[in-house]
């Protein structure tokens, strides 16, 4: 016959206050017995926190690539040095590809070409060298994410013409214009590479992405670079999909590239479409091999914390014999007994896994705090410790509670 909820009740508070009184009279040694659980618990909690926080970090980095942007290259990202030679024999992507791209690519939203290079840039007496210096177009915006701080960003009529129109970084327009507000750079006169440019904007400050200073750079038409800076490149055109439409607008693209570029059926394509979910799934295996190291060292340690509180346990159930039997020839059900001291291991084991928990996200706030690391104090987390510690609590704690359980009241009661 099973107990009513209020006697349940009733003899779990009276576990409670025992186990609590029991802990009370035995610091020292509860302590020692919570500490494997502490180590345990702080060990995967800081490493889940620091985890989660650098998960949201590079999400939101690789987000400065275009949520929803397919980027068509010469070059594969993250290229094995095998495919190194196969790319670099490869036609480049140039002028027929994009026209191609903006004729026919019905899903495309936005179509934004690049092309690169690192160049010197100065202003006055101020000279700065190896900035990325990309020429693109009106669209560049919406296909790459940023957004203008002062001034405009290019406009078709900067490539019509060919202007020589440039748009600066926050970090580039600091540094050429020291103590200028960033609304009074637009209109002023910056040489790149020895050729005379008018700042027209400058744009938002976006941060670092894979350790790259997103604002140390500048954009210039696509025209006006092809005529000052060089013509013999390979340009990477970026195109943008509406949500949703990603798979199919890269079917697509790969149906009109191959056409453009005389690819006979069953060769394999001569171009690259990039797309950032090929960091993530690299960052995934990544952090994926770290959980499972965090999940081993904890399991090992959360373990022989386990052990370490059914040692106690039985030793307390030694202990406390004639306790439990004058319980038990008081009236005492097993079930009462047996609860007592599930409730009791539970306790200990919640208490080290709530210092655990606390430690852990001390130490990895402490770290993202002195170091470029991130990380995320989420409510996962914290249930993870408490949660799993208690687990191991009630694990580790049933056969010495089943024992207590079962003592003989009569031989109980004879034990010295």
């Amino acid at each position: 016959m099973s107990l009513r909820p209020a006697r349940l009740l009733g003899e779990a508070g009276e576990g409670l206050r025992i186990a609590l009184a029991s802990l009370a009279a035995h610091r020292l040694r509860s302590f020692l017995t919570t500490l494997g659980i502490v180590i345990g618990v702080t060990t995967v909690i800081a490493i889940v926190a620091i985890v989660d926080g650098l998960d949201a970090s590079f999400a939101a980095q690789i987000g400065n690539l275009g949520a929803h942007t397919l980027y068509v290259d010469k070059w594969q990202w993250l290229g094995t040095n095998e495919s190194w030679w196969e790319m670099r024999n490869r036609p480049d992507v140039g002028a027929r590809e994009l026209a191609a791209v903006e004729r026919e690519a019905t899903l495309a939203r936005a179509v934004s070409p690049s092309v690169g290079m690192r160049a010197t840039l100065s202003a006055g007496d101020v000279t700065l060298t190896r900035i990325r210096t990309t020429g693109t177009n009106e669209a560049n915006l919406l296909t790459g994410g940023g957004t203008i701080a002062a001034g405009r960003y290019l406009t078709a009529t900067d490539l019509e013409l060919a202007r020589s129109s440039a748009v600066l970084g926050a970090e580039v327009a600091d540094r050429l214009f020291p103590g200028v507000a960033l609304d009074a750079v637009p209109g002023r006169r910056v040489a790149i590479d020895g050729h005379p440019f008018t700042v027209v904007g400058v744009l938002a400050r976006r941060g670092r992405m894979l350790g790259m200073d997103l604002d140390s750079n500048a954009a210039i038409p696509f025209t006006t670079f092809l005529r000052d800076l060089g013509k013999r490149r390979s340009i990477v055109i970026a195109v943008s999909a509406a949500p949703g439409e990603l798979e199919r607008l890269e079917d697509q693209l790969v149906g009109i590239l191959r056409r453009v570029r005389h690819v006979p059926p069953g060769r394999k394509d001569d171009f690259s479409i990039n797309r950032q979910d090929q960091f993530l799934r690299l960052y995934g295996q990544l952090t994926g091999a770290l959980y499972g190291v965090a999940i081993g060292v904890g399991f090992i340690t959360l373990l022989v914390g386990g052990i370490g509180i059914m040692n106690i346990m039985l030793v307390s159930v030694t202990e406390r014999t004639r306790e439990i039997g004058l319980r038990r020839a008081l009236g005492a059900r097993r079930r009462t007994i047996l609860l007592q001291f599930l409730v009791e291991s539970s306790l200990v084991a919640a208490l080290g896994g709530g210092l655990g928990t606390a430690l852990g996200l001390g130490a990895a706030l402490l770290l993202a705090q002195v170091t470029p690391l991130a990380a995320a104090a989420t409510g996962g987390a914290v249930a993870l410790g408490l949660g799993f510690s208690a687990a191991v609590g009630l694990l580790f704690g049933s056969w010495p509670a089943w024992r207590a359980a079962h003592l003989d009241p009569v031989e109980a009661l004879r034990h010295e």
